[in-house]
């Protein structure tokens, strides 16, 4: 069957009559050749809108898709229930020209179009094997044809016996989108994607907004899945140092400056008391260390260290500055947040102080200090916030390391192939949500750019990414800042092997920078303009055609395309065997 002639005589149902650069138009010599059949054991719609056809030509081939359907005028007026089965008519199509083929080689594909079908060609029926076998090719390069893994995704809308196995390279190899308003589908199809890549035995982390995802847990092939604040935390540590910006949002002009320097001063704080057999200290208390610091070898100033936090009050500048160029390295690392931040507000407070040259000042800087003292109690705020410090580990950290998780995840040979960040118990206050999600998502696109995933690809599924992309947090002069990792990894990591794949109820919402990127939509149904529109200048092949059936796509049913996809395919993507919690709660009497 799969060897069958696409050209054979019992497949015809028409001729060319019309040819434009966008269409074809196609006469029907009788209605009889429109209605369906059986050949060979196949079913055959023989004329629907949506429906696929090829058409004969004399070096290419070419496929299309059915766009409309019409009789001419003179013989509707004739037409009736009983005339239509008693008489024949003549319909007209319109017929949009998808790809063309060798006719030598059909399974060499053109997505451009070389040429066009003349007047007069024959249109026949395509035939299931012939339109299955050109869906496992997309996005795939000729010499990994024979071990390309594939998902299988579904049906064809217009004719359920045709599966639509997708290659798994083409669907994620330049990131994948899957929208569509609510109760369309996308929950389904995220957790079939899941599947498709664990069967596979893919890596693929997954962010959970809101739990639903979690009937994966108790699956082989899921590893220890990340409920945030319930059983792990991101450990504040490893956060970089613009993080702790985003989280404390200092304002531009004058806090921004004074909490790095309270950085800074932790981190040599910090880096004294790791060395302090290296240094002669002179006092050492519970909550005190004073070391002298051998400047040159006839200077030696002191270092005084109280409560965990560097003290300036009258002391030595040149003792700070040696500590501070003995450490630079570590100090201006922003990837490192080796510090107690329990002392930060502490050690704002000690950041101000005149410089008067050799030492600071004994007499606060009262302008500095009244400028610090919004951040000093933002600090205090976050710090003090339970789910924070949960989330954060700030204070007496329990439970899973995500760092650590992820890092055995990403390494392991093993079995498990999926790992799920729950973030149904993550607070919607200070916007904790998107800053943990950019906070991962930071921490992966590191890993990226030191070619983790260059041997073993891993995709990162954001459901309900609306909630996490195009998000910034403003300080208290409404001066904002990005959240941008997500934006990042769609721009830079398909060469580096991590590819994005993004749910939305709404594409509007999405950076365009991000969903630019994206390669392959999953579209289920659209209404609202905006939402169309953003696909449309998104997609490569969502031309005005497509988009035309997004509105009216039932639960379930999809339209796939992309970057890596020669033509749109209508779908009806198959339920998951593990579906997710993301049914519609029923009224009751």
């Amino acid at each position: 069957m799969k060897n069958r002639n696409p050209f054979e005589h019992s497949y015809f149902i028409g001729y060319i009559n019309q040819v434009t650069p966008q269409y074809v138009n196609v006469h029907f010599p009788s209605s009889t050749l429109l209605k369906s059949y059986t050949f060979e054991g196949e079913n055959l719609n023989g004329g629907l809108v949506g429906n696929f056809v090829v058409i004969e030509g004399e070096r290419f081939g070419f496929l299309g898709k059915i766009l409309e359907l019409a009789l001419p005028e003179k013989e509707r007026y004739e037409l009736s229930e009983r005339s239509f089965n008693t008489k024949d008519f003549h319909p007209t199509g319109k017929i949009e020209i998808l790809l063309s083929f060798d006719l030598f080689e059909p399974q060499k594909i053109d997505k451009g179009l070389n040429s066009l079908p003349v007047i007069g060609a024959k249109v026949f029926v395509c035939s299931t094997e012939f339109i299955k076998d050109y869906f496992k090719n997309f996005g795939v390069k000729e010499k990994n044809k024979n071990n390309a893994p594939v998902i299988d995704l579904g049906t064809l809308t217009y004719d359920k016996q045709a599966k639509v196995q997708i290659s798994q390279q083409g669907l994620f190899g330049r990131h994948c989108a899957v929208v569509g308003t609510t109760g369309g589908g996308k929950s389904f199809t995220t957790s079939k994607l899941v599947e498709g890549l664990c069967n596979n035995n893919s890596k693929s982390i997954l962010i959970d907004a809101t739990g639903e995802y979690a009937v994966h847990d108790n699956k082989s092939y899921s590893d220890n899945s990340l409920i945030l604040i319930e059983n792990s935390f991101f450990p504040y540590n490893r956060l970089t140092v613009s993080d702790l910006f985003v989280l404390f949002r200092p304002s531009g002009q004058v806090q921004q400056p004074i909490l790095l320097e309270a950085i800074k001063s932790l981190k040599i704080v910090y880096c004294l008391i790791r060395d302090k057999q290296n240094y002669q200290v002179v006092e050492e208390g519970e909550n005190v260390y004073r070391f002298k610091v051998k400047i040159t070898s006839s200077v030696i100033e002191d270092v005084l260290i109280r409560n965990g936090c560097y003290i300036k009050q009258g002391q030595s500048t040149k003792a700070y500055k040696y500590c501070y160029y003995k450490y630079v390295s570590e100090i201006e690392d922003n990837e490192t947040v080796n510090f107690d931040i329990l002392n930060l507000s502490k050690q704002i407070r000690n950041e101000c102080f005149y410089d008067n040259g050799d030492r600071w000042s004994e007499n606060q800087d009262a302008r500095n200090y009244g400028n610090s003292t919004s951040l000093i109690m933002r600090v205090n705020n976050v710090l003090s916030d339970e789910g924070f410090s949960k989330l954060f580990g700030f204070k007496n950290p329990s439970g899973l390391n995500v760092v650590d998780t992820l890092n055995s995840f990403i390494d392991a040979d093993g079995e498990k192939s999926l790992l799920r960040i729950g973030f149904e118990k993550v607070p919607f206050n200070f916007q904790a949500r998107e800053i943990m999600a950019n906070a991962i998502g930071k921490y992966l696109l590191k890993n990226a750019r030191e070619s983790a995933f260059q041997e073993s690809p891993l995709v990162l599924f954001v459901d309900e990414a609306h909630q996490f992309l195009n998000k910034k947090v403003k300080d208290e002069y409404f001066e904002s800042t990005d959240l941008s990792a997500f934006d990042s990894i769609a721009k830079e990591c398909r060469k580096y092997g991590l590819f994005l794949c993004i749910t939305t109820q709404m594409p509007r919402d999405i950076p365009i920078g991000t969903l630019s990127q994206i390669g392959t939509f999953i579209v289920h149904r659209l209404i609202n303009h905006w939402d169309k529109e953003a696909i449309a200048n998104a997609s490569s092949s969502g031309n005005k055609n497509t988009l035309s059936f997004l509105p009216v796509l039932g639960a379930g049913e999809a339209i796939l395309m992309g970057v890596d996809f020669p033509m749109s395919v209508m779908l009806k993507i198959d339920k998951p065997n593990t579906e997710p919690n993301s049914g519609t709660p029923q009224f009751t009497l």
